[in-house]
């Protein structure tokens, strides 16, 4: 395996990983804590703020779909790119 090979496998994983972490964060904290945060915070003020709770609510619905796309965002181009030169 020469240089060029090894830094292509070395970027993918990376980019796979971070991906991963990203996703992970997007998904379970962004969305699914914060939605239920902005649901609590928007529940508590003084004249409820309907637009608020509901868009906390669609953040705690999506949040699998949006960790995953995120995920995949970066988790696909680095598979590509340690795939690359592979025969």
């Amino acid at each position: 395996m020469n240089a060029k090979r090894m830094a292509q496998v070395v970027v993918g994983l990376v980019m796979m990983l971070a991906g991963i972490a990203l996703g992970v964060y997007v998904g379970l904290w962004w969305a699914f804590i914060g939605g239920i945060v902005q649901v609590i915070e928007a529940a508590k003020a003084t004249p409820v703020e309907a637009m608020g709770i509901a868009w906390g609510l669609a953040k705690i619905v999506f949040a699998g779909f949006l960790g995953m796309i995120t995920a995949v965002i970066a988790v696909f181009p680095g598979f590509v790119m340690m795939n690359v030169g592979k025969q």
